[in-house]
């Protein structure tokens, strides 16, 4: 056994909030975060998959980790050898295990990753990656005027670099650019994507396909589930996470999804007929909006009639509506859209406070 990690690094104790198992996640890299009571005594774990099923409960963020927590964790003991712990992290499909030592106390971390020397995210994968680029950009007039939005500067790169660095991150090489308005200027920034090494391809849209129809422009049908996403979106998704649910549900389409908080500037009234029941002043409201990233099927891009306007909600209601499976997938991490002149605003904040020191 190697003992590499530093397992407190991932630990919480009882009296932890969801939110603050949210935040060890993605600050102690190691993608499992360890309940552990004063004498070091495992009390549960948490993942990723819980914090997203979490937020699809719409839970409480605030409420203590342990409504979240898995109490049953697979574990093994510090006397294992490496190809025990390997062979059991096969079995249980987990990636991270928390090891005992003789007292029952926690003694060490392990990650597949580090025993086998064969990171995850690094790997390249099979899928494509389709980028929408080609919106007119009204709503940041003036400036889209020249510049079409996924070439707006963010932190000193254009935003679809930004993009494209985060997709190769997680082992993305191949890329296509759904292009329209001024796809010129974006051709001949990216090019074929050989200096970043990456392979980019361009779908030219005569006439807007929606986000779905454009897809209707690839070459060939992939035959990997296909990433689709906005080339207006700013994120830290973890899209390895993403692709690995999307597969593991068996979905023909899936969505990603935010959740936002809205304020009602008004008392609510609940009324029973013509009688008050209630008066709730400004109360804040719980939505789930759609994030603009898809992963989409094969067999759903070889349904696309070539040319049809399209966009990715008409194709979700049309798959659910013959008894399809349409996923949705929760963004827990920063996500922004960029469609107003604030927005881009706001992203020239936090881009040093979120992307410092992200790869790529």
């Amino acid at each position: 056994m190697s003992g590499s990690r530093d397992w407190r690094s991932a630990a919480l104790p009882p009296a932890a909030t969801v939110r603050d198992a949210m935040q060890r996640l993605d600050s102690a890299r190691t993608q499992i975060v360890l309940v552990v009571d004063a004498e070091d005594r495992l009390l549960g774990t948490v993942t990723d998959g819980d914090i997203r099923r979490a937020i699809l409960r719409q839970d409480d963020l605030d409420a203590p980790v342990a409504q979240v927590m898995n109490p049953h964790p697979v574990t093994a003991r510090s006397a294992d050898r490496t190809d025990v712990l390997v062979a059991r992290m096969h079995d249980r499909q987990v990636h991270q295990l928390p090891i005992l030592g003789p007292d029952g106390r926690m003694a060490a971390l392990e990650l597949l990753d580090d025993l086998t020397a064969s990171p995850r995210r690094e790997r390249a994968r099979d899928n494509v990656a389709v980028l929408m680029a080609g919106g007119l950009g009204t709503r940041l007039r003036p400036l889209t005027d020249a510049t079409p939005k996924p070439l707006l500067d963010i932190g000193g790169k254009p935003l679809l670099e930004t993009i494209m660095g985060s997709l190769a991150a997680h082992g993305f090489r191949r890329l296509y650019v759904s292009v329209n308005y001024r796809a010129d200027q974006i051709e001949a920034y990216f090019g074929d994507g050989a200096e970043r090494g990456l392979e980019i391809d361009y779908l030219r849209e005569d006439e807007f396909l929606g986000t779905a129809g454009a897809l209707s422009l690839l070459p060939a049908v992939p035959e990997s589930p296909v990433l689709v996403m906005n080339g207006d979106i700013l994120t830290r998704l973890d899209f390895g996470q993403l692709m690995d649910f999307h597969t593991a549900e068996g979905a023909e389409l899936t969505m990603c999804i935010r959740q936002i908080s809205t304020r009602v500037p008004y008392g609510v009234v609940d009324l029973d007929e013509n009688r008050v029941v209630t008066i709730t002043e400004k109360p804040e409201q719980q939505h789930f909006v759609n994030a603009g990233i898809y992963v989409v099927a094969p067999a759903l891009v070889a349904g696309l009639a070539r040319g049809r306007h399209l966009d990715m909600t008409e194709l979700a209601q049309e798959v659910g509506a013959r008894g399809g499976t349409v996923v949705a997938f929760p963004i827990r991490e920063y996500w922004l859209d960029i469609g107003q002149p604030a927005d881009y605003e706001r992203a020239q904040q936090d881009y040093a406070r979120v992307f410092a020191g992200a790869r790529r």
